[in-house]
């Protein structure tokens, strides 16, 4: 017997994508992990807004997903530049150990 899926899986979805990302933000030292647990909270907030948009049978959430995804896509080409150029300078990507702006 199948299961519909509901509005509410997509929900417990996109709940564990968000929990998922906020431990890996707090925990972790690594600024790549870091950055891969922004985009894990971003996907979160795309899974809402399709899951809704198809509830509500309107294309607006689908349209702000896009548009989540190109900035998602931004902030890493530019967060992984200013990572690559503070490993060259720093030997580390430890959060802990950049202190570039302390006098």
């Amino acid at each position: 017997m199948l299961y519909p899926v509901t509005t509410a899986h997509y929900l417990v979805l996109s709940a564990a994508l968000l929990l998922i990302g906020t431990i890996g933000i707090l925990l972790r030292r690594n600024a790549v992990i870091i950055m891969m647990s922004i985009e894990l909270i971003l996907n979160a907030v795309n899974v809402n807004l399709v899951a809704f948009s198809r509830h509500l049978d309107q294309l607006n959430g689908q349209i702000f997903a896009i548009f989540i995804i190109c900035v998602a896509v931004a902030e890493a080409a530019v967060g992984l530049g200013i990572l690559i150029a503070l490993f060259r300078n720093k030997e580390t990507v430890l959060v802990d150990e950049i202190d570039l702006l302390k006098w």
